[in-house]
């Protein structure tokens, strides 16, 4: 009498965790598109505010401006240098860019980060 139910704990067992395994890939895959959308927003957002000084490509020979492929792998530096300026060299844009814009730009810049 104790094998049908020892069989059915399996069963269940076994059903949870397929059910678990089987949404993991989803969310795995829902977050890489949400990564990516954000990452092609913080382009655009690169190409229209701040190509004009750091370059196409995130570096301008020839100007200031650092080569931001190779910017540290620090989101809060990042964020604080857009919102307030650099040195009196870069202006402040936090009047200009809002939070979301700028955790697109950074999602952006990272991606292309020399490792």
């Amino acid at each position: 009498m104790e094998l049908p139910f020892r069989g059915a704990a399996v069963f269940a067992a076994l059903a949870i965790l397929s059910m678990t395994f089987a949404t993991v890939p989803r969310a795995t895959a829902q977050q890489a598109n949400d990564e990516r959308a954000r990452i092609d927003l913080g382009k655009s957002t690169f190409a229209s505010k701040c190509s004009h000084c750091h370059g196409p490509n995130m570096v301008n020979s020839g100007t200031i401006t650092p080569d931001l492929r190779r910017f540290p792998d620090d989101r809060e530096r990042f964020v604080t240098t857009v919102k307030q300026g650099k040195n009196n060299r870069m202006p402040p844009w936090g009047d200009i860019l809002n939070d979301e814009e700028i955790a697109d730009l950074w999602a952006y810049v990272s991606s292309r980060r020399n490792r």
